[in-house]
C-alpha cells in the first residue's frame, strides 16, 4: 500500500500483544453516533474555511466522484472532527528497535503456527488466490498475522471520523480527502455500513488493514455473498490481499522474496544495499552461501544483499519481490520482518542468532549522528534518532568517505570520526 499509508499505520503494530489470540470473526462494533463536537480552529490550508464548510466541499467532491446522496446521508452522523486523532497522527513514533528484537516478537513461533493453521483452515481460498494471482499462501498469511493477528486486533475507532479529521488537518489533507471519498464509495456499493466501519486511528479497515482507496480498488468478494467484507470474511480477506499484492504491488509469480544467507567477512560491503542488484551467481562468486554453507544457485536471478543490522547481524538475500514488502510498509524493520515471517510460515528455519550482540548507538547519539549528517549536506528526513532509509544511505556514504566497512550501520567509530570534523559531502551521490 501507499508508503505514506503504512508509515502512519506502522505504530499500530507496536500495540499488538504477543499473547493475542487469533479470533477470526470478531463481531462488529456499532457505536452510537457521537454528538458533533465544537468545531476546531479553521485550518490555514483550507483558506480559513471552517470544518463544516470544508465538510460540505468534501461531500460535493464525493457526489462529483459518483457517490450517491443516500450514502452521504448515511455517513453524515459519523463525519465529525476529532482533535485527538490529529494529535495522535502528529505525535506518532516510528520503529526504533533492533530488527532482531522486533522480529523476535512479531514473527514469533505462535504467529508462524497460527499462519500455517489459517492456511489449512482456508485451503480452498488460498489455493484459488495463488492460482488467480500468483501470490503464495505464506505471503498473504504473514501480512494477515502482522496487521491484525488474523482479525483479533483491527482497531476500535470510527473510521469516518478518523479520515475526515485527518483530511481537515493540513499535513496530508489531499490524501485523506481522497480516502474519505473512497470510504463513502465502500458504503455506497454496500460492502460496509458507516457503523461497521471501525478500525485504526489512521483510517485503515479490515484484517489486513486496507485504506479505503485500496478497499475500493482491490477488495474482492471471495465467499460469494455479494459483499466485499474484509472485517469478517476470511475468504474475502485472502482474495483481496492477494489481489492487492499481485496487481497493486506487482508481485512476480513463482519467484522468491527473502532468504537468509551467510556472508563472508571480506564481502564488498558497499554493495550490500537494496539499490544494488546482482545475479545470484555473482553473489556466490563473492562467497555468499546459505546459512548451512550450501551454495547459492548458479543462475541470473537478480538479488540484493540486505543487512538490517549491518555486517554483524542477520543477512538476507532480497529478491525483486521484496519490493512489494517495502511498498506495503516503507519501514525496513517492518518489511524485513514481514518477509521473514512469510518465509517461516512457508517452512524456512529460524534465522541464526548473531555470533555476538550487535552494538546499537543509544537514541541521543543516533540523533547526534543525524545532526552531523545534516551538517555534512545530507537529507536524512526527520532528525528523530531513528535509523530510516535516508539515514542509512547517508551513513553508507560517510563510511565510504572514511574508509570504514560500508554496511549502512551507524557505529561509535563513525560518530567519533564525524565529531572530529565533518567535511561537506555530496548527497546527490547517494540518492536512492
Amino acid at each position: 500500500m501507499l508508503q505514506t499509508r503504512f508509515a502512519i499505520a506502522a505504530v499500530t503494530l507496536l500495540a499488538l500483544s504477543a499473547t493475542a489470540s487469533a479470533q477470526l470473526l470478531p463481531p462488529p462494533v456499532k457505536p452510537q453516533a457521537a454528538p458533533r463536537p465544537t468545531a476546531p480552529r479553521a485550518a490555514s490550508c483550507h483558506n480559513g474555511a471552517s470544518f463544516d464548510r470544508f465538510l460540505t466541499e468534501v461531500k460535493q467532491q464525493a457526489i462529483a466522484a459518483g457517490v450517491s446522496q443516500r450514502a452521504i446521508s448515511e455517513a453524515s452522523p459519523y463525519l465529525v472532527y476529532d482533535q485527538g486523532i490529529v494529535n495522535r497522527d502528529r505525535g506518532q513514533r516510528v520503529f526504533g528497535q533492533l530488527f532482531t528484537e522486533f522480529a523476535g516478537r512479531m514473527a514469533a513461533t505462535y504467529r508462524m503456527q497460527n499462519g500455517q493453521q489459517h492456511i489449512k483452515q482456508y485451503a480452498a481460498a488460498f489455493a484459488r488466490a495463488e492460482k488467480e494471482y500468483g501470490v503464495p499462501p505464506a505471503v498473504i498469511a504473514a501480512f494477515w498475522g502482522l496487521e491484525s493477528d488474523f482479525g483479533a486486533n483491527m482497531g476500535n475507532l470510527p473510521t469516518l471520523k478518523s479520515l475526515v479529521s485527518l483530511a481537515y488537518d493540513c499535513r496530508r489533507s489531499e490524501m485523506f480527502v481522497g480516502e474519505t471519498i473512497a470510504a463513502l464509495k465502500v458504503i455506497d456499493r454496500g460492502d460496509l455500513s458507516p457503523a461497521e466501519m471501525i478500525g485504526s486511528w489512521a483510517g485503515e479497515l479490515g484484517q489486513t488493514q486496507f485504506l479505503p482507496t485500496h478497499y475500493v480498488n482491490y477488495a474482492v468478494d471471495y465467499d460469494g455473498d455479494g459483499r466485499r467484507d474484509l472485517l469478517r470474511s476470511g475468504p474475502d480477506v485472502i482474495g483481496s490481499t492477494a489481489n492487492y499484492i499481485a496487481n497493486g504491488l506487482k508481485w512476480r509469480r513463482g519467484e522468491p522474496w527473502l532468504e537468509e544467507i551467510k556472508v563472508p567477512a571480506n564481502l564488498p560491503w558497499e554493495q550490500t544495499d537494496l539499490s544494488v542488484q546482482q545475479p545470484r551467481s555473482k553473489w556466490a562468486q563473492l562467497g555468499v552461501t546459505y546459512p548451512d554453507g550450501r551454495p547459492l544457485p548458479n543462475d541470473n536471478l537478480a538479488a540484493s544483499v540486505l543487512l538490517p543490522m549491518g555486517r554483524s547481524g542477520p543477512a538476507f538475500m532480497a529478491y525483486p519481490n521484496f519490493a512489494a514488502y517495502t511498498e506495503w510498509n516503507n519501514s525496513l524493520i517492518y518489511s524485513t520482518t514481514a518477509g521473514y515471517l512469510a518465509s517461516r510460515i512457508a517452512g524456512a528455519a529460524p534465522m541464526r542468532k548473531p555470533a555476538q550482540p550487535v552494538a546499537q548507538l543509544p537514541f541521543n547519539e543516533l540523533k547526534e549522528l543525524q545532526q552531523l549528517l545534516v551538517r555534512a549536506g545530507f537529507n536524512v528526513g526527520k532528525v528523530d534518532g531513528v535509523l530510516g532509509q535516508q539515514s542509512r544511505s547517508a551513513v553508507k556514504a560517510m563510511q565510504i568517505k572514511y574508509g570504514l566497512p560500508a554496511d549502512s550501520w551507524p557505529t561509535a567509530e563513525l560518530l567519533a570520526r564525524m565529531r572530529g570534523g565533518t567535511a561537506q559531502a555530496q548527497p546527490q551521490a547517494i540518492v536512492r
